[in-house]
Formats: C-alpha cells, sequence, structure tokens
C-alpha cells in the first residue's frame, strides 16, 4: 500500500476531488492544483504552500507513478492527474461511495460517519450514515485502508482515519473489550464495600493505639 507524506496526501486528495466534483477542469494546471490545495474550504489543516513546494511534490509523485502529466513535458501548461487508484495502472479499486470516503479523510484528516456524510454530497451522495459506515466497513476489510479511533471525549461516534500516511493509528484505534476483561458490577462493587470496611478498622486500630 503507498504511504504518502502530508503533502502528498493533500496533493493526491485534492486531484481526486476535482476529477469527481469539477470533471470539466480536470486534468488540473499547477496553478489550480495550488489553488486547490490552499482552499481555505474542506481542508484541515489550513495550508499555504508555494508553487515549488507544489511542484516538488509533484515531480515526487511523478517518480512515483501516482500522477501523470496528460499535456506531456514539452508542452507549455502542464496538466495533472493522479494515478493512485481506479486505474489500470494500480491495484487500488474503490466503489464511488469509498473512494469520497478516501478523498475526504486525505483532505481532512480522522472524522466521524456523520461528518463524512455531511461533508461528501459533491463526491457521492450517502442516503444514510448507514451507507457510509457500510462504505468504511468495506475499506477496513479491503486493506485496510482505514481503521476506528476511540471515541474523544464528549463525543458519540468514533473517528475513522486513513491508512495512506504514517501516522501510527494503530496505537490509537479502539480495540474490543474482551469477555474475561472487565469485572462485572456487582463484584467491583462487593470489593469496594470490603475496602471501605478494611478502612473503618484501621482507622479505628489507630484510634484506640492513640488512646
Amino acid at each position: 500500500m503507498e504511504i504518502l507524506s502530508p503533502l502528498e496526501q493533500r496533493v493526491i486528495g485534492c486531484l481526486i476531488e476535482k476529477q469527481v466534483s469539477t470533471p470539466e477542469v480536470y486534468p488540473l494546471t499547477l496553478n489550480s492544483l495550488i489553488n486547490a490545495c490552499n482552499q481555505k474550504s474542506n481542508r484541515d489543516p489550513v495550508l499555504s504552500i508555494n508553487e515549488e513546494e507544489v511542484q516538488s511534490v509533484i515531480n515526487t509523485l511523478i517518480a512515483r507513478r501516482l500522477v501523470n502529466n496528460t499535456a506531456g513535458f514539452n508542452a507549455r501548461a502542464a496538466k495533472y492527474q493522479h494515478r493512485f487508484c481506479n486505474t489500470e495502472f494500480g491495484e487500488l479499486h474503490f466503489s464511488p461511495g469509498e473512494l469520497a470516503i478516501v478523498c475526504e479523510l486525505l483532505l481532512r484528516g480522522p472524522q466521524t460517519p456523520g461528518e463524512l456524510r455531511s461533508r461528501t454530497p459533491r463526491l457521492h451522495p450517502f442516503g444514510d450514515v448507514s451507507q457510509v459506515d457500510a462504505c468504511l466497513q468495506s475499506l477496513i476489510e479491503k486493506g485496510p485502508f482505514v481503521v476506528k479511533l476511540p471515541r474523544l471525549p464528549g463525543k458519540r461516534e468514533s473517528r475513522y482515519g486513513h491508512l495512506f500516511g504514517d501516522t501510527d493509528y494503530a496505537q490509537k484505534a479502539a480495540a474490543p473489550v474482551s469477555a474475561g476483561s472487565a469485572r462485572p458490577k456487582s463484584e467491583l462493587q462487593t470489593r469496594i464495600t470490603e475496602l471501605e470496611a478494611e478502612v473503618a478498622r484501621l482507622q479505628a486500630r489507630i484510634a484506640e493505639l492513640e488512646g
């Protein structure tokens, strides 16, 4: 599986997004790609990267055969398209829903199924959150390409993160609790009562000795 740096994730995510949402302007010129990378909406974090930085990332991705210049290197205005997935050149093939989720995770990082549904209508319209859940489960089973993360304090849903970067999500993944790892509530209450009784006995003994 391809491992992408943060800037490579941004470039690939932008190319996928524009391919699906605005196919009339895809492949992208360098200026269009820079604007997409620095876009203030649907990006986290918001970046301000210059032409040299974007061109350097593109050159690296071209060398890795993840991007190509459809205009040819002798053309006056290069136009770039991704070869990251859903092409005859690679092994990654995603359904429209899976592609929308992967794109959104590349552009904004970990998100809950509800957030993914609200942010992907231009890429793929999900009827409800259960459809997002189904695509996430498929991406886990196929790769895994995404991982479920623990819920943040005060949040009702767990977030999901992609596995195309070097973030160590494996250490943060929500692992199911085994049947023998949790003690029954009644057993815990009994133990608490015993400890409280033991503390009271010790306090009484200390008071007796002091008297």
